[in-house]
């Protein structure tokens, strides 16, 4: 083999070599950018779009404003730069979707604007669930929306100390909810004569709406302990009807309220001799009197007929009187006015607002002269029978039972709030290290 052919033989394996570290090496390479494109697919998908009012926020400029007191719609529009031909097409919305009318302080309107600062929506909230959106690039057409809600369920615990109401507080819950409970409860427990150290667990739904809660809410469950005695509340569909029922199963709803109003104290009870502020002479008091500022709503304590509403000059004021049954007559006296549109006649229901809380007739200060009859004769309400709703039936005994024991568990199981350790001192005032 000459020379020449060796050298050529050896170029060709060469060659060779180098070819195959390029290929190896550009492999790799396109490998590096298919995983490159990858990544990128990965990282630029696109993110969740951030809305308000149903638009993207980012495609949009936006400009806010609050409706401020005895303001205008008009000048909330001229402030976002609508002319006056502009303001005229927007207020031609049927008042079913948009009445300018009803504005109220508080609420809150937007301006969506586009990249080129070209306004495109106006959008006015009705209230925190309800808005209205104008389309101003295409005629002004208005649409209403209702945003999404969302209920986000608490447990609380609480003592009381004073009041109900300042429970709730100090329990960093609503008083709101205290009302609710009177609902609930109002036919077992006098919320007149609850005592230092009764106690509630509660289970209640609140409203949300964006995140921002709403003063809407709903009680889940509940237990209140008056002076010993625990009561329960747990809600159970039963033909059609949601009612709130003890642990034996009876509804806690009877036919008869405790008390006609909510969370007033009772300054003079019922008495064959009672002395008269304004008579200033010894008489009979048929009736309880519950002390409440003016204006209080007075409720029907059971459902029945109006068979009188009048004013008694010397007596009782503007009064009224329901007949419940053959059997139950009530009388609510020195109102300060009556429900709209009540009249003779008419059927109200239990819970139903009649009237309001004022100083009419004979009397000293606003309050109302609460009065039952029975069979004609007067009794004293505070020690009235009231029979309950219709109790749980055999066919829905277990289901209830399953329900129950869920409920009273977790009611049971709610921590109270840590009481504060009341801080001891000595006798020049330094505190007492404690143990």
């Amino acid at each position: 083999m000459t020379k020449k052919i060796i050298y050529a033989l050896a170029a060709v394996a060469v060659i060779a070599v180098a070819v195959f570290f390029i290929s190896k090496k550009n492999g790799n390479v396109a490998d590096e950018q298919t995983a490159c494109a990858t990544d990128s697919i990965i990282n630029t998908a696109p993110k969740d779009t951030i809305k308000k009012y149903g638009f993207p926020i980012e495609e949009f400029i936006i400009k806010y404003d609050t409706i401020k007191p005895r303001e205008t719609l008009a000048e909330v529009l001229f402030g976002f730069g609508f002319s006056a031909q502009q303001i005229h097409d927007l207020t031609q919305c049927p008042d079913s979707i948009f009445d300018e009318r009803k504005i109220r302080p508080g609420e809150a309107c937007a301006l969506l604007c586009d990249r080129d600062s070209a306004a495109r929506y106006f959008v006015y909230e009705t209230s925190p669930k309800s808005y209205v959106t104008f389309d101003i690039a295409n005629g002004f057409s208005a649409a209403r929306f209702e945003k999404p809600t969302e209920w986000k369920t608490t447990e609380v615990a609480g003592r009381v100390n004073s009041s109900l109401w300042v429970a709730m507080q100090e329990s960093n819950t609503s008083p709101q909810l205290a009302v609710l409970m009177s609902h609930i409860f109002g036919w077992s427990i006098d919320f007149f004569g609850i005592q230092k150290g009764d106690e509630f667990c509660l289970i209640y739904s609140q409203e949300h709406v964006e995140e921002t809660p709403l003063n809407n809410y709903r009680i889940e469950a509940a237990s209140f302990c008056a002076s010993g005695n625990t009561v329960y509340a747990i809600p159970f569909v039963q033909e059609n009807e949601e009612l709130f029922y003890n642990i034996d199963g009876n509804s806690l709803e009877g036919a008869f309220l405790k008390a006609p109003l909510d969370f007033y104290r009772i300054s003079s009870k019922f008495s064959n001799s009672r002395y008269h502020p304004v008579l200033k002479r010894y008489r009979a008091h048929h009736g309880v009197d519950y002390a409440a500022p003016k204006g209080t709503p007075v409720y029907a304590i059971g459902s029945g007929k109006v068979i009188k509403k009048a004013y008694q000059a010397g007596g009782a004021g503007y009064y009224i009187k329901i007949r419940h049954n053959s059997t139950y007559t009530t009388s609510y006296m020195h109102l300060s006015g009556f429900a709209k549109g009540l009249k003779e006649g008419d059927f109200v229901k239990q819970k139903q607002v009649i009237g309001y809380v004022g100083s009419t007739g004979l009397s000293t200060g606003p309050h109302l002269d609460f009065r039952v009859y029975e069979n004609g004769k007067p009794i004293n309400p505070l020690t009235i029978k009231s029979q309950p709703k219709k109790p749980i039936s055999e066919a829905n005994k277990a289901a209830f039972t399953v329900i129950k024991d869920s409920l009273v568990n977790r009611l049971t199981n709610i921590p109270f709030a840590a009481a504060e350790t009341p801080v001891q001192e000595d006798e020049s005032g330094q505190e007492i290290e404690q143990l």
